[in-house]
């Protein structure tokens, strides 16, 4: 038995380190019937590392196990559901399963049968529960217990709902689900609720359209007699208050707010309160403030006297659970309703301030954390006005508590909380703020600072040091693993992303501590145990040039070398899509702050290269997708997954482009030659066969080029000239948009070569702006741009074009109000026509004021152009002097709406 046992796992090893080896799965198929009469084998002698070995091959290398799938799921199956082996190994049968969800969807969704039986052993797990006398008024939250067979269900059925889409599992579950809430037994009803809190995210479409029916029965056990089937409730409904949102809370607010809030005066059992104001809080995070504002009074009233009456049972029995979850609900409520806390503001604030003085004890430190981030979203919500009557008191416990700091253990919850509520006073009081940095920023950078535990282990030592001890695991094939300590991690982010909010907030009131931040933050792009430490790492880059710039430009120099290297190494080395666009998208932010001569050859030489390789790794992308969709196993599911990959793609698509703004518009025509080696691959993306976006893209950079590098731009001219004039009337309107802008710029800072395109775009424009839909809300923007773009070749070109034939129609189609750029742009050219007395935009006798001034105000109330902006002085100025001639002001004033005379009014005031 022993050498068959290793026979099957060193068969298993061989597989994992060949996973790249298609076409030696094929010769080493007829091994698989033994490999899975071994795992079955030592199962029943009480060994579980061949069943290991086969969860690493789901994992890794699901394809090899294609031909003998039906066997492989059919012996999974048999020992899930044979309640003879350990809770441990029918769990692991289980995860071969569910790993193949998520591995080999495609694959698995053909085997529609197994799935349909492997619903039911999921559900089964679930009502494996333990009577516990004391479960309802338990004053500690005890974790999960990981090992338990009800957790363990409710996982798999999560992740199975995400892998195999809620199309295949909804109905296969939805009857067993039905059948379990009306089982007599409690357990039977808590799994029924709990399953469906479990597949909200995966059946996501599905469930939207029967929401209203699951929403009305699964608020009826609210009041079910099980105290534990009333949590599960309060359970499913903030579950779905998640998942649902916003459109949950617009459907279902009159019902849920009421039920939750009877739900809280449980007064018997203390984890159903808690629960039900934890519901609470997910319902309120997402809720939209006008739905939320009319139950205002009553969620105070309520929360209120719940919080009174668990205030006195704190100084009576020393229970705190419903307490803790109930300063959540408030902050909650504050965080939504925002200005219109106010009234309740003084009702909340004394008891508050009250918790955080006098809850000292060890045991009471997550609620005093919670105090604390209560008291500081209160504050944020009511503003600086309001909160300034106690913004000192405050101030000053919380430097008490952070006097203590030290003396605080490195898991003591209140650290995290401390750090988020210093960050929210700083948003408050402002510049006011600089005076506490000495105070806050020590623990805030040992926080920033924490390194992380870890280990290289093997399969034995990795279940001796369980999940619980805060240990997570990476698995490296060979029974190897890879271990880190996630406890300070979550603290770690959270304080990173404070430093960041310091940067943003007091700009140079923050230079005394830009260095240590930034000799802190470079390493930390590095940082691949925590995704948002390395978006803070990002993030912080620019603002913190920004803070230091006062120190001049040698200093501010220094700091951008000791950034600089390291982010563009990150540029070509961070491997998660949504980190690596926050990357480029700071660095180009840095170059927009340093400008020309930011970066030496050396920089610009490996800046190509790298780009060059993202937009290489662009096309290679689409290519593999257009494979997979030629895949046996492909279906609609599959392509789902494949958009979103798509969207990725062009998410960085368009961060390259960021970048390339960044360098045009610091470096002009000088960085033209570096470009060209990034030309071939840019002309590629708007070939008239590639997807709309890469055409935008595309599109967008050569309008960079024309804009930044004109007049030397006309050298590349017969890359992107036809393509641009043919562009403005595609399809697509984004596409058309870039065309647009692209035609308008040329006019504007093209040179001579320019003109006679610009006579050739003019009719092109006009039909996209005189098409039937063009003023359709997907279209606008794009019309838009075509509507500046003809201001600009008039006011830039005029000798291309018939100006006194065009300006009637351009005037017709003013005011522009949705691209607030070019809004800007074509109101300046309109003053420029006003204050020359242009005749034909005056009209006879002044005939056309009336319409100017109805443009000026449509223009005003759609808030196109900023007061502070010159245009609206001299627009303020064009009616200022029509005012003082009487009559005709009266005339204009006449033919206006009331809106409209108060914008025109609006404008005099402020402007």
């Amino acid at each position: 038995m022993l050498i068959r046992t290793l026979s099957a796992r060193s068969t298993a090893a061989f597989i994992l380190a060949n996973e790249h080896s298609i076409a030696l799965f094929k010769h080493f198929a007829d091994l698989l019937p033994g490999f899975l009469q071994a795992v079955n084998d030592s199962c029943y002698q009480n060994d579980d590392s061949v069943l290991k070995s086969l969860v690493e091959i789901a994992d890794t290398v699901p394809k090899y196990l294609r031909p003998h799938l039906e066997a492989t799921l059919q012996l999974s199956l048999k020992l899930c559901g044979d309640t003879s082996l350990s809770n441990m190994q029918r769990q692991l049968a289980l995860e071969v399963i569910v790993t193949l969800s998520e591995t080999a969807a495609a694959m698995l969704r053909k085997y529609t049968n197994v799935i349909a039986q492997t619903v039911p052993q999921m559900l089964a797990m679930m009502v494996d529960l333990e009577e516990d006398e004391d479960w309802a008024n338990a004053d500690e939250l005890e974790d999960d217990d990981f090992d338990s067979n009800a957790v363990a269900g409710e996982s798999a059925l999560d992740r199975m709902a995400c892998g195999l889409g809620g199309k295949l599992v909804l109905p296969m579950i939805k009857e067993h689900i039905m059948q379990m809430l009306q089982n007599p037994d409690w357990k039977y009803r808590h799994a029924g609720l709990m399953a469906l809190s479990a597949i909200g995210e995966g059946c996501h479409q599905q469930m939207e359209g029967i929401l209203n029916e699951i929403v009305n029965f699964v608020l009826l056990f609210l009041q079910d007699p099980h105290p534990r089937v009333r949590y599960a409730a309060c359970n499913a409904v903030g579950q779905m208050a998640t998942d649902f949102a916003p459109g949950f809370q617009k459907k279902f607010h009159e019902k849920v707010i009421a039920a939750l809030l009877q739900t809280m005066e449980d007064q018997g059992n203390q984890r159903v309160q808690a629960h039900a104001a934890a519901a609470l809080i997910n319902f309120t995070e997402d809720c939209p403030k006008s739905l939320l504002i009319p139950y205002l009074d009553n969620l105070v009233k309520h929360l209120h006297s719940i919080m009174v009456l668990k205030l006195q049972e704190l100084i009576q029995k020393g229970t705190k659970l419903v307490l803790e979850q109930v300063v959540t609900s408030i902050a909650s409520v504050a965080d939504t309703a925002e200005e219109k806390f106010v009234p309740y503001y003084d009702l909340f604030m004394p008891s508050l301030k009250h918790i955080v003085e006098n809850a000292v004890q060890k045991e009471l430190r997550l609620l005093r954390g919670k105090t604390i981030e209560c008291i500081s979203l209160i504050g944020l919500a009511v503003g600086k006005e309001k909160f300034m009557q106690d913004a000192s008191d405050v101030m000053q416990l919380l430097l008490k508590t952070q006097t203590d700091f030290n003396d605080m253990e490195d898991d003591d919850p209140q650290i995290s909380y401390m750090i988020s509520a210093w960050a929210r006073m700083c948003k408050i009081l402002g510049k006011e703020f600089q005076q506490y940095l000495p105070v806050v920023m020590g623990p805030l950078m040992k926080t920033a600072s924490i390194k992380p535990e870890v280990a290289l282990l093997d399969t034995q030592d990795m279940e001796n040091m369980s999940d619980d001890d805060g240990w997570e695991f990476v698995n490296l094939g060979d029974q190897q693993s890879f271990g880190i300590k996630t406890a300070g991690l979550e603290e770690k982010s959270t304080a990173c992303q404070m430093l960041v909010c310091y940067a943003k907030e007091l700009k140079e009131g923050f230079v005394e501590y830009t260095e240590q931040v930034v000799k802190l933050m470079v390493p930390l792009l590095k940082f691949y145990f925590h995704d948002g430490v390395r978006v803070a790492a990002a993030e912080s880059m620019p603002l913190l040039l920004e803070c230091a710039r006062v120190r001049g430009p040698e200093y501010l120099t220094q700091m951008w070398h000791f950034m600089c290297d390291a982010l563009i190494k990150a540029i070509g080395t961070e491997p998660d899509s949504d980190v690596l666009s926050e990357i480029m998208h700071s660095f180009a932010k840095c170059i927009e702050v340093m400008g020309d001569g930011c970066l030496n050859n050396e920089h610009f030489e490996e800046l190509g290269g790298i780009l060059k390789a993202k937009l290489e790794e662009h096309f290679k992308n689409q290519e593999l997708r257009q494979v997979k969709r030629q895949d046996e196993d492909y279906d609609e599911q599959v392509e789902e997954s494949l958009q979103d990959e798509d969207d990725n793609d062009v998410y960085i698509l368009t961060k390259v482009s960021d970048i390339l703004h960044s360098i045009f518009s610091s470096y002009k025509e000088k960085v033209l030659p570096w470009f060209e080696q990034l030309l071939p691959l840019i002309v590629n993306l708007i070939c008239p066969h590639r997807p709309w976006p890469d055409r935008q893209w595309g599109l967008c950079i050569f309008d960079d080029v024309i804009e930044h590098c004109s007049p030397a731009s006309f050298k590349y001219a017969e890359y992107f000239l036809r393509p641009m004039l043919q562009y403005v009337c595609d399809n697509s309107p984004e596409v058309r948009q870039a065309a647009a802008y692209g035609l308008g710029v040329m006019a504007q800072y093209g040179g001579d070569n320019y003109r006679p395109f610009c006579t050739e775009a003019l009719p092109l424009l006009v039909r996209v702006i005189q098409s039937g839909d063009s003023k359709a809300k997907e279209n606008v923007n794009a019309t838009e741009n075509c509507i500046s773009a003809v201001g600009k070749i008039m006011k830039f070109k005029p000798d291309c074009v018939n100006v006194e034939e065009v300006l009637p129609h351009w005037l017709s189609w003013l005011p522009l109000h949705e691209d607030k750029e070019e809004a800007v742009q074509t109101f300046s050219y309109l003053c420029d026509l006003i204050e020359n007395n242009h005749p034909i935009v005056l009209g006879p006798n002044n005939t056309n004021l009336p319409k100017i001034f109805s443009i000026i105000a449509e223009g005003e109330m759609h808030e196109a152009i900023k007061h502070e902006d010159p245009c609206a002085k001299r627009l303020a100025n064009v009616v200022r002097q029509v005012q003082t001639s009487g009559g005709l002001w009266t005339e204009c004033i006449s033919q206006l709406s009331p809106e409209q005379q108060a914008a025109i009014q609006e404008l005099l005031n402020s402007a």
